[in-house]
């Protein structure tokens, strides 16, 4: 049996989840079978898409293959950043201190926070009428 040279990661943020499957290659990006520089309309969700690879100097080295789902573009990117970089880790573990160092390994954990009852929103209260 022909082991797979695909390496698989997930990586979150807010409500968006993206799968990632990393192989040696030639520097492609596909999101949901589209190129990514045409799935993210805004030139700083591409960029952030890519910073992982940036950061260790492998943007031509690996072809990078994404499902995502949830959440908005914006928060897309930062999950493909996010499972990107540990792909890369499982890849090679000499690259975690650099991935580590920048942040990029910690998984965002802020969320919308929800609206309360006897509020107008998570934290907003009603108007308040001394007389």
């Amino acid at each position: 049996m022909a082991t797979d040279p695909r390496t698989y990661s997930t990586g979150k943020r807010k409500t968006a989840i993206a799968r990632i499957w990393i192989k040696p290659g030639t520097g492609t990006m596909i999101v949901n079978g589209i190129p990514a520089d045409s799935y993210f309309e805004r030139e700083t969700a591409r960029m952030i898409a890519r910073q992982s690879l940036e950061l260790i100097e492998a943007i031509d080295q690996f072809d990078v293959t994404a499902t995502c789902h949830g959440g908005g573009k914006s928060a897309q990117a930062d999950a493909m950043r996010h499972g990107i970089s540990r792909a890369l880790c499982l890849m090679d573990p000499e690259r975690r201190t650099v991935l580590k160092r920048a942040g990029f390994l910690t998984r965002d954990a802020r969320k919308k926070e929800r609206k309360k009852y006897g509020q107008a929103g998570a934290r907003k209260r009603f108007q308040y009428s001394k007389r």
